[in-house]
């Protein structure tokens, strides 16, 4: 498993850079939720979502490779969360809060991700099926 996510890690860090900034900024934001967890539902949930998105991934890496259709365990696992999130964003106090603030960011980041995906997903489905760094 660590061999797959050194692997992993490579063919993030080979492509553009953009891509590694966007995967560490969204591994960091996903951390925010442990000091949140003690206390918000939506951190709890985001720590299950990322326990299960990370090991699924390399699994499936190692499985088909570094291409578009990866994509496909953020929509299968971030959708559900995604309209999780915002089935609860009465209940977010943005203003009032500091965890509201991240649940705002968690949503916002979740949202630009999935857009990719989706995008990736289709694109393999249409034939891309080249790896993302080849």
């Amino acid at each position: 498993m660590l061999e797959l996510m050194d692997a992993f890690q490579a063919e993030i860090d080979a492509g553009p850079a953009w891509v590694a900034l966007w995967v560490n900024f969204m591994g960091a934001v996903f951390a925010l939720a442990v000091p949140f967890a003690f206390f918000r539902l939506e951190a709890r949930v985001a720590i299950l979502v990322i326990a299960l998105t990370v090991p699924t991934m390399i699994f499936v890496f190692g499985q088909i490779g570094y291409v578009r259709l990866l994509g496909l365990v953020h929509v299968i696992l971030w959708t559900p969360f995604l309209i999780f999130l915002l089935s609860r964003r009465k209940d977010w106090n943005v203003r009032e809060t500091l965890a509201g603030k991240w649940i705002l960011l968690l949503t916002l980041t979740i949202t630009v991700s999935l857009a990719f995906d989706y995008a990736d997903v289709v694109r393999y489905i249409a034939g891309e099926r080249a790896p993302m760094n080849g």
